[in-house]
């Protein structure tokens, strides 16, 4: 199959609207399972595939989706860029609620995931350079297209990933906040650097879901609140994407 691009939807965004002649495959792969059945279609005249990371129920926590299963089944079909599309908390005064930021690096404090292809016993062991943790081609295209559409989007940015389910204490966040991240967010990693093992580009498109907790103006974080700003900020995705297809 040839795939001019390759989509995996965060919270807020378990199907792609406006696909066409869609197909849908349950995909194996030598690492399990992926998070669900990949969808992939037509926009305009281009061919792209789409996973929700958490299942199309959203019944899988941050740390235990099979990231290693997701990449593989993209690249397996012939994805060579992948855009992940993450719901974040801002920390950075210019990254609040409904804001679109395109990180341009990150900081791992996630553990205990499985963050290799190469953890696999007879596997070739991979070094993979990760100084730029994503593709500056496909990030430029997000930006650009972006600004194209007429949607104001904040171009850099360190994204700090946590473990999660559960949201960060203030002291956490004033601790990423030193270490210099402006956004932090729970499924950035290890996504990033497994399609980075496979050759795959790979950018985040990262919409603000609510202020992360002690930024900003917000005593504390309401569920409704996140869940409003990510319809707000996830229906902006779409045109973004047509943009960047050309279509």
């Amino acid at each position: 199959m040839s795939l001019d691009l390759a989509l995996i939807g965060g919270t807020g965004l378990y199907r792609f609207p406006g696909l066409e002649d869609t197909v849908t495959r349950r995909v194996e792969t030598p690492f399990g399972v992926p998070s669900d059945a990949i969808v992939s279609g037509r926009v305009g005249r281009h061919h792209i595939a789409f996973l929700a990371r958490h299942g199309s129920d959203h019944t899988l926590a941050p740390h235990r989706v099979n990231y290693r299963a997701n990449v593989w089944a993209l690249h397996s079909l012939g994805a060579r860029r992948v855009v992940g599309i993450n719901a974040v908390g801002g920390i950075r005064d210019d990254m609040g609620p409904r804001a679109l930021v395109v990180p341009d690096q990150i900081i791992d404090y996630t553990h205990d995931r499985l963050t290799s292809f190469s953890d696999v016993e007879g596997c070739k062991v991979e070094h993979v350079d990760f100084s730029e943790p994503y593709a500056a081609g496909l990030r430029g295209a997000l930006v650009a297209s972006a600004r194209r559409a007429g949607i104001a989007i904040v171009d850099g940015g360190c994204y700090g990933a946590t473990q999660g389910p559960r949201l960060e204490t203030r002291a956490e966040i004033a601790r990423m906040r030193r270490d210099g991240c402006d956004l932090v967010g729970m499924t950035g990693m290890p996504e990033a650097v497994l399609a980075r093992e496979l050759g795959v580009d790979y950018a985040c498109l990262a919409l603000v879901a609510n202020w992360a907790a002690g930024c900003g103006d917000a005593a504390e974080i309401s569920l409704e609140e996140i869940f409003a700003n990510l319809d707000e900020a996830t229906a902006r995705v779409p045109a973004i994407v047509a943009e960047l297809l050309g279509a």
